[in-house]
């Protein structure tokens, strides 16, 4: 007769326990992501506040503010390689230190599309003006971006960004996405912020773990029920002996 696969038995509970453990993470990913979801809805629909009172409230993504920026009309700007609507083109950046503050904010003045002329005029000003903006904290560039060339970025880099506007100072983490048209001027540059990007499959990841879980219980089940029964004594009568 066999021996008990013990071995076996306990390698299957270590990967069902692991693949129930991957279930309930993503259980609670998907409960995150709802939060967060929630929380970006929220902040999307409130209406316009200080700049400086969006940033004393703690959590600043998808929070509209107000600030002023002196020259923002005419200032240098980068161009960054994007998409909008299906469209390919660029977005134009610029760097806003707002009245009344020491630190500096990227602007994202708009969305002009490939083939469309017009490009704002760049010039020395302090001419003051108000600006309402969405703000989206910046996540860092992926490590295998192309680097930027003659002043067209292809990610979104604050840092390099900053570097290549002659900004000094403290440069802050968050890009501001124009709400309200810098250059009325310019009909080819829209302004825009983009769509929230939420990708929730949490659930169906979490159906796949606990799926695998009771598909490994079941192998499992199917091996050692074979196993056992090959190893029960036969049940077939002894032959007689001859007369």
């Amino acid at each position: 007769m066999r021996r008990f696969p013990w071995i076996l038995t306990v390698l299957t509970a270590l990967g069902v326990a692991l693949l129930l453990a991957l279930g309930v993470w993503q259980v609670q990913r998907l409960k995150w992501k709802e939060g967060l979801i929630a929380a970006a809805e929220a902040a999307s629909t409130r209406p316009p506040e200080s700049l400086d009172a969006v940033l004393a409230g703690g959590d600043v993504e998808f929070r509209k503010a107000m600030m002023v920026c002196p020259g923002l009309a005419t200032a240098p700007y980068v161009e960054l390689q994007s998409i909008h609507d299906g469209q390919p083109g660029v977005r134009l950046i610029s760097a806003c230190r707002p009245v009344g503050r020491d630190d500096v904010l990227l602007i994202d003045r708009g969305f002009v599309a490939d083939g469309r002329e017009g490009r704002p005029r760049v010039q020395a000003s302090t001419l003051p003006l108000v600006l309402v903006g969405e703000l989206r904290i910046t996540p860092p560039p992926p490590a295998l971006a192309p680097p930027p060339a003659n002043e067209r970025f292809y990610a979104r880099d604050t840092a390099a960004m900053a570097k290549a506007l002659g900004v000094t100072g403290p440069v802050r983490p968050e890009t501001v996405f124009a709400l309200t048209a810098i250059n009325p001027e310019v009909p080819a540059l829209v302004p825009s912020a983009p769509p929230a990007a939420f990708s929730n499959n949490h659930f169906g990841y979490a159906l796949t773990w606990f799926g695998l879980a009771i598909a490994l219980i079941g192998f499992y089940a199917a091996l050692l029920r074979r196993r056992l029964k090959e190893g029960r004594p036969s049940s077939s009568p002894a032959p007689r002996a001859g007369r």
